[in-house]
């Protein structure tokens, strides 16, 4: 085990320290984004108003179009340095299939960073092998990497959804800023209205609703449309004179809904996810801002026990990035610690195998202890992972070069000793009797060229290459054993066969006569093979009984000879001869071209001979002998058919 083992956090994960500059800071009396408080507050007097939050959750900050989507699970960290490169685009596809584009550039950014890291470096070995062979540097070119060409699809995927989420975002801005103008000048317009006062009301807490359903807008107009809608809404209150008891019904409306929220507020204190409380709570605020005023004799109370949830739950969010920082520290002071003992052993100055092993165990000990402890903070993860790692590449680096130099002809002995062990193991329950034999051979030639190897390892490596050898030599023996066995048996069979057909008697029925003879030749090839030595033997006492019997039968000769051929390619393709069947059709073909040539001569002969009267015997002559050839054109063409019909 070397330092490549090892698990590497990447940035994004290395501690959670971005998500504690965005997240652990409890609220403040004055966030950045705050409202002011609604404008009735400011003629309380008059009217019974609202309080305003002087400590609220801290609100999500919009940037770049980056929001917390709940609908969608957390997405789980994983240690991207120990992923592969095609396990890092499979997770990159992952991430764009399964996640809104808004909630994963910073684990995008993260999948590039460490597949780049390890395609720079994979690019730096070749091409440093490729100088080290002695090419020269300006000739190389990088091969083309299909998981490269696969991450920079992904990564186009992604800034193109990102740049449509954004214009989207930026439209739904300030549409919705549109909106809430046209909420403002609603209001403005009751204040002009005639209608009664009832109905005033009614249409002004409908334009309410709807300024509190709209969403977010361009955070540069946050403060001045506040602003603008607190001092409209002051306007109208100043303006109707509302009856006080319909009044008192909207201000006990508006307790209720507050009173509610201060519930949900201390139910989320036995929430086990703080941070899921956390941002739950600024949720509640956003809506606790939106409600209108309460009878003031509640408003304190009221405020109090909302602003005593929140204050618990900030804090239970404080101490929990606060422990994270805690634990991340502790992570790096047990890193820190392993990468001085590594720094230890990869100094060592180490004279034998066995110290080199000893010291070994020792590393891979560390390296195993590295894994279980966790992240540390991320501006120091990296570096402490890369000061670890690089002690650990010295001392393997040292440990390569003295096996090098330490009786480097017998340990390559026994690599090469080795890699024959492994051949004949990875072949040793191969059934290609023939090919594996042969290979076999050469492995064992090849075992006795290869000089000796250190004592220690001799027998282990001899007996281990042995057992490997004998076992398949074994295999072999058992099959061929159990197949002389079979072929034993289909000799006696055949044998046994020739005895019938040499006491078969014919019959006044030539029919009869052919089809028994038939019958012989389909048993004798339904029997299978025989000893090799024994094949021929049987095969010519076989065929000289049974092409005599048919040349008793009343055929004329072009059938026996047909049945004759059909006798002796049905044998070969009982013992499966496929290189016989081959030379017999290239046989045939060749006696074809010949007899045609011959017969062309001959009648050219004759047209030569017919001048002269004295040649009859020879035109007469020569006429037999084309009639000769063209039977026996048709004999080998119909023994060419039934070769073309195997």
């Amino acid at each position: 085990m070397e330092a490549q083992d090892l698990n590497k956090p990447t940035d994004d994960q290395a501690g959670l320290n971005s998500e504690n500059q965005a997240e652990n800071t409890p609220a403040s009396n004055t966030p950045e984004n705050e409202v002011p408080a609604p404008a009735e507050e400011s003629a309380e007097k008059e009217n019974e108003t609202t309080e305003e939050p002087t400590t609220s959750a801290e609100t999500t900050e919009e940037t770049d179009g980056e929001v917390q989507d709940e609908d969608h699970p957390e997405l789980e960290p994983v240690d991207h340095i120990m992923l592969t490169k095609e396990e890092l685009v499979k997770r990159l596809r992952y991430v764009l299939k399964d996640f809104p584009v808004e909630n994963i550039k910073e684990e995008v950014e993260a999948i590039k960073s460490a597949f780049y890291k390890k395609h720079t470096a994979e690019i730096e070995d070749i091409k440093r092998k490729f100088i080290e062979s002695g090419e020269l540097e300006e000739n190389f070119a990088a091969p083309v990497d299909s998981n490269e060409i696969d991450l920079k699809a992904y990564l186009k995927e992604f800034k193109e959804r990102r740049a449509e989420f954004n214009k989207r975002l930026e439209e739904e801005k300030a549409n919705n800023l549109q909106a809430k103008l046209d909420v403002i000048e609603g209001i403005k317009e009751l204040i002009n209205g005639q209608e009664s006062l009832n109905e005033t009301f009614q249409h002004f807490r409908e334009f309410q609703e709807r300024w509190r359903n709209i969403g977010v807008i361009p955070q540069n107009r946050v403060h001045d449309l506040w602003e603008t809608y607190n001092h409209t809404i002051e306007n109208f209150y100043s303006y109707i004179k509302i009856n006080k008891e319909l009044r008192d019904l909207d201000l006990k409306k508006n307790m209720e809904a507050k009173v509610d929220l201060c519930e949900k507020a201390e139910k989320l204190l036995l929430e086990p996810t703080i941070v899921k409380a956390f941002k739950t709570l600024q949720k509640y605020h956003e809506q606790w801002r939106e409600i209108g005023p309460v009878p003031r004799e509640h408003k304190e109370d009221l405020w109090a026990r909302f602003k005593e949830a929140t204050s618990k739950i900030n804090k239970r969010h404080q101490e929990y990035f606060e422990g994270l920082k805690d634990q991340l520290q502790k992570n790096l002071e047990a890193k820190t610690e392993l990468c001085e003992k590594a720094e230890v052993l990869s100094a060592l100055e180490l004279h034998s195998p066995k110290e080199w092993e000893a010291k070994s165990k020792e590393l891979i000990e560390l390296q195993t202890i590295w894994k279980t402890i966790g992240f540390a903070p991320k501006k120091d993860n990296n570096k402490i992972y890369d000061r670890f790692r690089t002690a650990c590449d010295t001392f393997f680096n040292n440990k390569r070069q003295f096996f090098k130099s330490y009786k480097s002809e017998q340990s390559q002995n026994l690599q090469l000793k080795t890699d024959l062990c492994v051949q004949a193991e990875s072949m040793k329950d191969s059934t290609d009797w023939k090919r594996t034999t042969d290979e076999f051979i050469k492995i064992q030639k090849k075992w006795k060229e290869i000089g000796p190897v250190p004592r220690k390892q001799s027998d282990a490596i001899w007996k281990r290459f042995r057992t490997a050898c004998d076992h398949f030599f074994n295999q072999k023996n058992a099959f061929f054993n159990k197949k002389d066995e079979s072929q034993e048996e289909n000799l006696k069979q055949k044998e046994a066969l020739i005895e019938e057909v040499k006491a078969f008697t014919p019959s006044e029925d030539a029919e009869e006569n052919f089809k028994k003879l038939q019958d012989f030749q389909h048993r004798w090839n339904e029997i299978g093979h025989v000893p090799l030595k024994e094949k021929d033997r049987v095969n010519q006492e076989f065929r000289l009984h049974i092409n005599k019997y048919f040349d008793n039968l009343n055929l004329n000769e072009f059938e026996k000879n047909v049945e004759k051929f059909r006798n002796k390619i049905e044998s070969y393709k009982t013992e499966h001869a496929d290189d016989r069947l081959t030379m017999e059709r290239n046989k045939i073909i060749n006696k074809l071209k010949q007899i045609e040539a011959d017969i062309t001569v001959w009648e050219n002969n004759i047209g030569f001979f017919a001048k002269s009267k004295k040649s009859e015997a020879l035109v007469r002559d020569f006429k037999h002998k084309i009639e000769t050839g063209r039977r026996n054109i048709k004999l080998l063409n119909k023994k060419l058919d039934m070769l073309e019909d195997l």
